[in-house]
């Protein structure tokens, strides 16, 4: 086939799947590829969503394609391969909820394939995939949401909101944390007793990733391992940069510095389980210059906490359970430091200081305000359900989603940074508008 031809086939289905629409009452049929953890959640709320249907799942190891029709019903096909699912025309769409090294190629195959994708963070494992999935997104016209939830959560929203209106007053630090102190915090998940080569798919796990023999432990504990997974960075930085951009509008730092190292989970993980990091971000129309603070923590003898802070001139937005501003007003007058001058210079300085500060008499209502407003979400409030609700409501308007393929690489590409820093002991210089590492 020509170059010429496939150019036009490939335009040609973009722009069928620009046109594809959905009637109010039809279920959208969806795949999973990856049933883990994450996979299994996603699923819940996918289906939590309403208006959809569960088709197929897809996972290398066995047992868990039978627990997946314990769970969603024995109907549901199931499958080792996940090219047998993108080979499927009844299925709309797909979740990708596998180790890190897969994302990019099931999501480009899966967008080819003619499926809308919802991707696990980080979208990519390595930063230079990200431009591959968003030029196959714009290629194929095809919905692709990554899964960090932040930016469909009403307390992100309500953050964005307070600090366009000025709520604090010009940005100029943002600080953001997740730690955690527990075996299953820190990925020492449970391996299964029938974990074999016989109920596993060792080489299609592996796939693109360094030869290793049988290993379950490199499978069932993959984001401990830089062959398959991204560390702490790939996993909870980029939640946080997720959060950040959608609160600020920002698009990326131009400067990348990390460092860490691994100071307690000593198993056999090659990635560090303490990692801090700190961002320069150039003025844009959207907000000032800033610099931003990461940290991860999985030693933190206090216990998992996580959380934001963003610093302005007039107050601080703090994200917790929910959305805190404090504020404490600025003095009206600078005071001053004379009792170095001689007398007279002291009393020339005071005169014409009271000239432009007049004494004001000290009354009750002279005393400076601090004040501290709270928004809290409504009980039980889920982000992770908004974010699908989300997801499945574009499939059917056709609308673009805010976190999409350029979003999704904006993103991962910083994190992913932050642990080239800290592996190669240098800073990292990025370009945010390209997504590109500056050289």
């Amino acid at each position: 086939m020509s170059a010429s031809r496939r150019t036009f086939l490939l335009s040609a289905a973009a722009a069928l799947a620009r046109q594809k629409t959905f009637a109010a009452n039809d279920k959208i049929r969806f795949a999973l590829i990856g049933a883990g953890g994450m996979g299994s959640s996603d699923t819940v709320s996918a289906l939590a969503a309403g208006g959809t249907e569960i088709a197929a799942v897809a996972d290398i190891y066995q047992s868990r394609l039978t627990r997946a029709k314990e769970k969603w019903g024995a109907n549901i096909a199931t499958t080792r391969d996940y090219k047998e699912i993108l080979a499927r025309k009844d299925i709309d769409a797909v979740i990708i909820a596998t180790p890190d090294h897969w994302h990019a190629q099931i999501a480009i195959e899966a967008m080819e394939a003619g499926k809308d994708v919802y991707v696990e963070k980080p979208m990519v494992q390595k930063v230079a995939d990200g431009l591959r999935v968003w030029e196959a997104q714009k290629r194929t016209g095809r919905i692709l949401q990554v899964g960090s939830q932040r930016v469909s959560s009403i307390v992100y929203k309500k953050a964005q909101e307070l600090l366009k209106a000025g709520a604090i007053g010009e940005l100029n630090l943002v600080e953001a944390w997740w730690d955690r102190n527990s075996a299953i915090g820190a990925w020492q998940y449970s391996i299964p007793p029938d974990a074999s080569p016989e109920t596993i798919s060792w080489e299609r796990f592996l796939g693109s990733a360094p030869k290793h023999d049988f290993e379950p432990i490199r499978l069932f504990r993959w984001r401990n391992y830089q062959d398959y997974g991204t560390g702490v960075a790939g996993d909870l930085f980029v939640h946080l940069f997720s959060g950040m951009h959608f609160v600020t509008g920002a698009i990326g730092p131009e400067r990348v510095f990390a460092t860490g190292g691994l100071r307690f989970w000593k198993d056999g993980r090659d990635v560090p389980d303490v990692m801090l990091g700190l961002y320069d971000y150039a003025k844009s129309d959207a907000h000032p210059a800033f610099n931003l603070s990461l940290r991860v923590n999985f030693v933190n003898g206090a216990g998992e906490t996580s959380g934001f802070r963003f610093v302005g001139s007039e107050g601080i937005i703090t994200i917790g359970n929910g959305v805190t501003v404090t504020k404490q007003p600025r003095e009206s007058e600078p005071g001053y430091t004379i009792d170095t001058f001689p007398q007279a210079t002291q009393q020339e300085f005071l005169k014409k200081y009271r000239e432009k500060y007049p004494q004001q008499e000290a009354k009750a209502d002279s005393m400076r305000a601090n004040g501290e407003s709270r928004y809290l979400p409504p009980p039980r409030y889920n982000d992770h359900l908004d974010h699908h609700a989300n997801f499945f409501a574009s499939l059917r308007s056709r609308q673009p989603v805010v976190e999409d393929a350029l979003f999704g690489i904006r993103a991962a590409g910083p994190a992913l940074l932050s642990n080239r820093s800290v592996f190669e002991k240098r800073q990292i210089l990025w370009d945010p508008t390209n997504a590109k590492v500056k050289v």
